[in-house]
């Protein structure tokens, strides 16, 4: 942690606590996922991009989206070898991220969900479930709203449908956020590692910053009324408001007695002792839920 802390240091201003989610996830080591069979990628040509994507396993199509700053390597590691036990696994990396180059357009929910959209397409998948985590989760519910014939169900791992959904202290962060922060970090040598453009840096962490610095708004009325059922996942620490989290699941059919009438298709889960970061790591608990989700057969 010597590295961290010299690079928090020297920005005293710098709210460190989403530098320390960032990091702590990075750090996580990149695995190749153990007895599973090497998967089939390629680049999918969509909108302007050429996505990166792997497909793991056999059986009904799973998308998972990783979080801002990631790559399939950082968010998902273990994941896949258990999702991919019975789903095909369809892993993205999204725009400026991993192996796919960054472009001159806005990164965005609605652009974003659209280049999932193109990439199914692209692959011939009709319609998937979508696992995102984060950035990801964000644009899985923008794939529900946007895409609802391509999309069966959505499972959201610590997100938000509006931009105060997250509290003061993760807002307060991207004003005085600065790329260089991330210098000889591995968020940096991931990133050098993966991408085409392994000297424009700067430049992606930039456009993530404008993009967390732009107003959005996913839509309260447009979540309710969502086909698809939606899995929210939340650490009870994960720096998502609470009431917000209450608030997306209420609109999805929450809050009733279910034992006196029957229960909403869409689903709920708060951990405990859990933060942003540390939800990647409860994967022997988040796996099986999931796993339960998408094969119950909806009320």
């Amino acid at each position: 942690m010597t590295t961290f802390r010299t690079m928090t240091n020297s920005n005293p201003n710098m709210n460190t606590t989403a530098i320390v989610l960032t990091m702590l996830l990075m750090m996580l080591p990149s695995v190749v996922v153990s007895g599973q069979q090497k998967p089939s990628t390629g680049y999918a040509p969509v909108n302007g991009l050429k996505i990166y994507y792997e497909v793991h396993g056999s059986g009904e199509p799973v998308v998972l989206l990783h979080g801002a700053f990631m790559a399939i390597s950082g968010d998902w590691n273990d994941w896949i070898g258990e999702l991919s036990k019975t789903r095909k696994v369809i892993a993205i990396e999204m725009q400026g991220h991993g192996r796919t180059a960054d472009i001159e357009r806005d990164i965005t929910y609605e652009n974003l969900a659209d280049d999932v959209a193109g990439v199914l397409d692209y692959l011939k998948i009709r319609d998937a479930d979508i696992v995102g985590y984060s950035l990801g989760g964000g644009v899985a519910i923008e794939c529900a709203i946007r895409h609802p014939e391509k999309v069966r169900k959505v499972v959201s791992i610590s997100a938000v449908i509006r931009r105060d959904g997250w509290v003061r202290e993760a807002l307060d962060f991207w004003p005085t956020f600065t790329w260089d922060a991330f210098k000889g970090t591995p968020v940096e040598a991931e990133y050098r590692r993966l991408s085409p453009t392994p000297d424009k840096f700067a430049d992606f962490v930039n456009h993530i910053k404008a993009m967390a610095l732009r107003p959005s708004d996913l839509g309260a009325d447009k979540l309710k009324v969502t086909k698809a059922p939606i899995f929210f996942i939340h650490g009870d620490a994960d720096g998502v408001r609470l009431d917000h989290i209450a608030e997306m699941y209420r609109l999805k059919g929450g809050e009733i007695h279910g034992d006196m009438r029957p229960r909403p298709a869409s689903r709920l889960a708060i951990l405990p002792n859990t933060t942003h970061v540390t939800l990647m790591e409860r994967r022997r608990v988040i796996v099986p839920m999931i796993n339960d989700f998408l094969d119950t057969t909806p009320q």
